[in-house]
């Protein structure tokens, strides 16, 4: 017996206009037609939901209509490139996770003695102005504008030309917005990271916001698992013929 919209719709608390619009947009195969133009659907239609509901968080919403449209259309290898770009995506997302862990990890370090301050004289950086250190985060001077009119990072003005002058500071609070921006943060978000490690708050905030980075990540890998698992099983049933 066949399922009309309203059966795949009532299963995951969609509207029937939903799984009309997942059809025509090719994530669910071609239904078949009453002689009065009626929809009918079938099990590998249900499983074709199933498997892009389970996309969705793992890919989102545009990369899984691709992958289910390159499925349904025999393009195998174009679906398994854009399953594996979700996979590349997350590992890069984890390395800069890694990244500003191990600069807040610089950033709390116990300050270094009188007796090793020459030594830390030397390795520091000084001060940047705004073209250098934009070529030094692959950015355009204007990236950095912006940030300072977002409240991030204010630089000092250089009192003969006007140009503006990134204290070790100031470049240790961009190098770190930089990292927050490549994870996802709005520049709200950041500008009050780094406000509150200014004051009296510390690092914690900072903490908290990779705390729940690193959640994030770990239910995306866990989403990129159950959705793996889902299309294989679609796949097996015959949903390339």
């Amino acid at each position: 017996m066949g399922l009309r919209p309203v059966d795949l719709a009532r299963e995951h608390g969609l509207s029937t206009q939903a799984v009309r619009n997942y059809e025509e947009a090719g994530i669910l195969p071609p239904s078949e037609r009453s002689p009065h133009g009626y929809r009918s659907y079938g099990p590998r239609h249900a499983a074709a939901l199933r498997t892009f509901l389970a996309l969705v968080p793992a890919q989102g919403h545009a990369t899984a209509t691709a992958i289910m449209r390159a499925v349904n259309g025999g393009a195998l290898d174009d679906a398994l490139r854009l399953i594996d770009d979700g996979h590349a995506e997350l590992a890069g997302d984890r390395r800069t996770l890694e990244a500003v862990e191990r600069a807040l990890h610089d950033l709390t370090l116990p300050a270094v003695p009188p007796e090793g301050a020459a030594r830390r004289s030397q390795n520091a950086e000084g001060p940047m102005f705004i073209g250098p250190l934009a070529r030094r985060l692959g950015v355009r001077p204007a990236t950095l504008r912006k940030w300072e009119r977002a409240g991030l990072v204010v630089p000092a003005r250089d009192a003969h030309t006007g140009y503006r002058v990134y204290s070790e500071a100031d470049v240790r609070d961009v190098l770190m917005a930089h990292q927050l921006r490549r994870g996802g943060y709005g520049l709200e978000q950041i500008a009050q990271v780094l406000e509150h490690m200014r004051t009296a708050g510390g690092p914690e905030p900072l903490q908290a916001a990779l705390r729940e980075w690193h959640d994030r990540l770990t239910a995306r890998g866990r989403a990129l698992l159950k959705a793996a698992a889902t299309l294989d099983d679609y796949l097996d049933g015959g949903a390339g013929g």
